[in-house]
């Protein structure tokens, strides 16, 4: 099914979420779900190692192209230090099915968050007034 006509939105749901890194780049961070749109507002990678660097790795994975295109790749991430992958001034679309990807050199040493708006054009079909 193709997105919802973001025109015609019934809600507006705003949303954050966060997960630990693994090894694997590939690794579903977000999945815009059927009949949804998902405005994604700010991707922030976080290196919580005291000490040590890490690279980060992060994909727009377009469902209908079945295609994963780099947002970032393998980009230092300094000990104690975050990287802005995407910031308010360049808005990503998910459509149903996209995700967002990402993987980290060394697991549990960085951490995403991701702060997004969830947008619906769902009804209700009311039989009583029929």
């Amino acid at each position: 099914m193709a997105a919802p006509n973001i025109l015609n939105a019934t809600s507006i749901y705003g949303k954050s979420m966060g997960a630990a890194l693994s090894t694997t780049d590939t690794t579903d961070i977000l999945t815009c779900a059927s009949d949804k749109v998902l405005k994604i507002k700010s991707i922030l990678v976080s290196n919580v190692d005291g000490t040590s660097n890490a690279a980060a790795t992060v994909y727009f994975y377009d469902s209908s192209a079945t295609t994963r295109y780099a947002l970032v790749k393998t980009v230092n991430v300094p000990a104690d230090a975050s990287l802005v992958v995407l910031g308010d001034s360049s808005i990503l679309y998910l459509e149903e099915g996209d995700q967002i990807e990402a993987g980290a050199s060394a697991a549990s040493d960085l951490e995403i968050v991701i702060a997004y708006e969830e947008l619906d054009d769902a009804w209700l079909w009311d039989t009583t007034v029929l």
